[in-house]
């Protein structure tokens, strides 16, 4: 069961607006909040698990709009920080013939403006089960160092660490830069979820079974990697298992990872990290459910599911 002093899920990541294409002519755009951090960090909420956002925001209206709708959501943004100047990111998503996303042009005035490591409090960490952390921010020098002091401060806590590769490669410098960066915290991390297509992309392989094989060498407890609807692929203290997901009539897949990753942060949040092999399989078709309830209505977090759709 959750310990009574741990009061949230701690997530650290930027704040986005998504511009979603209409439809595959991606000619007319929606406007949507997200980013994969808000996504779990308001997925979770939505579950019925607390969750805090360590972000920063500007003094802007969308800004104030990021802010208004995180607050809605139940996020608690105690450990955010507002610095005027502050631009949120955004990201131009255009969909394909089969309602897969493409992460298309980025928008970000004020890449500079960060949460810096001083910004960054024990309170944050000491009321925490959970930091989740991914790689959207690492690309930006200022990010990479915060990143690296929420790792830290996260083991000094013994907080279970959550990655999601979460790779966007338009937003490196170069591909050898993305993985080396990534690479350099996975032997860190408890839990690692990423999707088939980013452990070939981590590993240089092409096959799942030489992409695990690479990636056992630094003995990552819990390795989840989502295959859409074939369902996660795990590798659990070393033994491989495949969880299956009912499949279903995929209308947009934006943000059915980060639905999966909330799911999974939520039940340990709320009953503890599993004991056995048994419970992650639970806990993994919790994930896989999610996850597939997000494909079936468009947008990102306002696709996320809520505890009650599970429930029905």
């Amino acid at each position: 069961m959750m310990d009574s002093k741990k009061k949230h899920v701690l997530i650290y990541g930027d704040a986005f607006v998504d511009y979603i294409a209409e439809d595959q002519s991606n000619s007319a755009f929606v406007t949507f909040l997200g980013g994969a951090t808000v996504n779990v960090a308001a997925g979770i909420s939505r579950l019925g698990a607390a969750s805090a956002f360590i972000t920063v925001t500007g003094d802007d209206e969308t800004s104030k709009f990021v802010r208004d709708e995180l607050s809605k959501e139940g996020v608690d943004l105690s450990f955010a920080k507002l610095k005027k100047d502050k631009r949120v990111s955004g990201v131009y998503i255009h969909l394909t013939e089969g309602n897969d996303r493409i992460f298309h042009t980025y928008v970000d005035e004020t890449p500079t403006i960060q949460i810096e490591p001083s910004d960054l409090t024990d309170q944050a960490f000491q009321e925490a089960s959970v930091l989740h952390i991914c790689s959207g921010t690492m690309f930006q020098p200022t990010a990479l160092k915060t990143t690296r002091e929420a790792v830290r401060l996260a083991k000094a806590t013994n907080l279970l660490l959550s990655l999601d590769a979460n790779i966007r490669p338009l937003r490196w410098e170069s591909e050898a830069m993305c993985r080396e960066t990534i690479m350099s915290f996975i032997t860190e991390v408890d839990l690692l979820k990423l999707t088939d297509e980013e452990l070939f992309f981590l590993t240089e392989t092409t096959t799942l079974e030489a992409g695990i094989a690479k990636l056992a060498t630094y003995q990552v407890p819990v390795i989840l990697i989502t295959a859409g609807e074939m369902g996660t692929y795990a590798v659990i203290d070393g033994v491989h298992t495949h969880v299956a997901v009912e499949p279903v009539v995929p209308v947009d897949t934006t943000g059915a990872g980060d639905a999966f990753i909330a799911g999974i942060l939520r039940q340990i949040h709320l009953k503890g990290k599993p004991v056995n092999h048994d419970e992650w399989i639970d806990y993994i078709s919790f994930g896989n459910k999610l996850g597939a309830l997000c494909t079936s209505k468009p947008g990102a977090l306002s696709a996320m599911p809520r505890l009650e759709e599970i429930e029905e």
